[in-house]
């Protein structure tokens, strides 16, 4: 068995680039179902990271149904060529199409979902999003601790929902759009950016809080074009669906504003 695996470059991912190589020698055939995957220490030298890496990597195979493993004997690829769980390949999404395509998926569950916090939001799921928004003020725009908290404000939108299936499908989308921000490093950082983005927060806050769901819909569509904006999806268009001439569209004046926020930033 000869595998095609070198030392994955440093990052905030780790764990996801190592997991990723995995995967592709799954993929193209060069691991296969049955076949014993190296040990840990192998896995660490090959790669170049720690063993505590490769633990993480390995349980996110794992939980992705790709390998199956046992103490004392090692990790194994699955039997089945058919998993059952849902995954997203982590290099897929370097492609600026397949990245797309993420963010469009996302844009088109969380508008929905936005509207149906509105309607059953609880006070606990209310605090829960001014707690998330507070961990944005107080961290660095475009950090990890950042991007933290923004997902975690998804994610309390998602739970807001009382779908089970909604929330869990989101926080997966989410977390795999933030891995890419991360790695990519393509988020666009300024004052004005931190300003405008909490703005666009606090107004899908504020539309949950007053149960208006087409007023949270907006809210999180005009946000979601802001953010499509932010990691050079330019104009939004993989944002969200297409407005209902019923609906209220994004803020003309709020995205031109962002945009020269863009473009000034490029220049700088």
């Amino acid at each position: 068995m000869t595998l095609k695996l070198d030392k994955v470059n440093r990052g905030p991912h780790l764990s996801t680039l190592v997991a990723s190589s995995i995967s592709r020698e799954i993929a193209q055939g060069r691991l296969k179902p049955g076949d014993q995957l190296p040990t840990e220490q192998a896995l660490a030298t090959t790669f170049g990271v720690s063993r505590n890496v490769v633990r993480e990597a390995i349980a996110r195979l794992r939980s992705e149904g790709r390998i199956w493993s046992q103490q004392g004997r090692g990790a194994f690829v699955v039997e089945s060529t058919n998993p059952t769980v849902l995954t997203i390949d982590y290099e897929a999404l370097q492609r600026a199409d397949s990245f797309r395509n993420l963010f469009e998926l996302r844009g088109i569950l969380e508008v929905q979902a936005a509207a149906l916090a509105a309607k059953r939001r609880s006070e606990t799921d209310l605090a829960a999003m001014g707690d998330a928004l507070a961990g944005m003020r107080a961290a660095p725009y475009g950090s990890v601790a950042w991007l933290r908290s923004d997902l975690e404000f998804h994610r309390t939108v998602a739970e807001a929902t009382r779908n089970s299936y909604m929330g869990q499908f989101l926080v997966f989308v989410s977390e795999r759009v933030r891995e890419s921000i991360l790695a990519a490093g393509n988020q666009q950082k300024s004052d004005d950016m931190a300003r405008i983005t909490l703005g666009e927060h606090e107004r899908i806050l504020t539309a949950i809080r007053a149960g208006d769901a087409e007023g949270a819909q907006a809210a999180m569509r005009d946000h979601l074009a802001g953010a499509a904006l932010r990691v050079g999806l330019h104009d939004g268009e993989a944002a969200a669906e297409p407005a209902s001439p019923a609906q209220e569209v994004p803020s003309p004046v709020r995205h031109s504003r962002l945009r020269k926020a863009v473009r000034g930033r490029a220049r700088g």
